[in-house]
């Protein structure tokens, strides 16, 4: 099983990124997809997660309103859309997949784990 996380890039406060989550190895339709953030000298963190089938969504509420995630089963791949992006947001950002039927916010709960993707945001 690999996730891929690509996306990645260093951009100024309120500009956009979209992080992709290419999954291999695994019937990618079959398991909830999380997003996850790490930020220098903190702790990993939720960012957001949704169902197997996309229609159940969970942010956090740092990201609320600016983040958006979604998926194509048939690419088997994974998007977080990242809007008005702030320096706070600069973090690597890690996709995950859980075999929980419902989103869950729990980084255990998560079985496989990207490699993660470096977002940088200047102020």
């Amino acid at each position: 099983v690999q996730l891929q996380a690509s996306g990645g890039g260093v951009v100024q406060a309120g500009e956009t990124l979209r992080l992709s989550c290419a999954a291999s190895g695994l019937t990618f339709s079959w398991y909830t997809i999380g997003w996850f953030r790490q930020a220098p000298g903190k702790e990993r963190e939720f960012v957001a997660t949704f169902t197997r089938s996309g229609s159940r969504t969970i942010y956090a509420d740092s990201v609320q309103g600016r983040f958006t995630i979604s998926r194509d089963n048939a690419k088997n791949t994974a998007y977080l859309q990242m809007n008005s992006l702030k320096p706070d947001d600069t973090a690597i950002y890690y996709c995950a997949a859980s075999e929980s039927f419902l989103p869950v916010r729990a980084g255990s709960a998560y079985i496989y784990w990207g490699q993660g993707t470096l977002v940088t945001v200047s102020s």
